[in-house]
């Protein structure tokens, strides 16, 4: 499925979780390819089922040819090949157990917090004031999320401590969906807004978006060529 042993990470636009670890892979430097995914129109095929049966991204093809799903897997599976800590921690010590807890948060909690808001975006079928209840409890749900992360920022410039973290990338891909759903004031979390503006001008994010958005960005130079689905797909 992967020829070229590098592993290849979805990017789902629009507004994709993926994004975040599209970022986490430019931090770690270690080659890697991308293929972008239509989550409106292709992922909902069923060549695109058997690639992942549940419908989502992100999906990561490792350079062996397996299929890993689920952010909190892919983003241990690049834990362990952060040799060099670049984006993780040594293994075992508190500030690993810190970074596992941060991702589990936000790949829990604070992601499934906007289920309702999705809802609520592509029920075709509902009717407005069906709409507008899914989108008030949505809207508390998300609120209730960003109040708890935000008594867990410390004050390090991010998540856990002076550099950005695996942490950080994951909560970057899925905080942005606030404004697209408008679903708080980020007034209300000077310490979010703060990590937000930190970690979405860093070049690696920024390089996240250029390549969701299909337009001509330059990275670190990890990434080392985009692969169409449709290749994906036919392996």
């Amino acid at each position: 499925m992967n020829p070229a042993s590098e592993p290849i990470i979805t990017s789902g636009f629009p507004l994709g979780s993926s994004a975040g670890l599209v970022t986490a892979f430019e931090w770690l430097g270690q080659p890697y390819r991308i293929t972008r995914v239509d989550m409106l129109g292709e992922m909902r095929t069923e060549p695109y089922k058997r690639l992942n049966g549940r419908v989502e991204t992100p999906v990561l093809i490792t350079g062996e040819g397996r299929v890993l799903t689920e952010t909190m897997a892919i983003a241990l599976w690049l834990e362990a090949r952060d040799t060099e800590r670049r984006i993780s921690f040594e293994p075992g010590t508190p500030e690993a157990d810190r970074l596992h807890q941060y991702i589990a948060f936000l790949n829990t909690g604070f992601t499934s917090a906007y289920t309702n808001l999705w809802v609520a975006f592509e029920a075709e079928d509902a009717t407005e004031g069906e709409k507008e209840t899914l989108r008030k409890f949505g809207r508390s749900l998300v609120a209730k999320r960003h109040e708890q992360l935000e008594a867990m920022i410390g004050d390090g410039d991010y998540l856990l401590g002076r550099k950005p973290s695996l942490a950080d990338a994951v909560f970057a891909g899925v905080a942005r969906w606030a404004d697209f759903h408008q679903a708080i004031d980020p007034r209300d979390y000077p310490r979010i807004q703060a990590l937000r503006q930190r970690v979405e001008a860093d070049p690696a994010f920024r390089f996240a978006l250029a390549v969701e958005d299909g337009q001509p960005a330059a990275g670190s130079g990890a990434m080392k060529g985009l692969v169409p689905l449709e290749e994906v797909l036919r392996g």
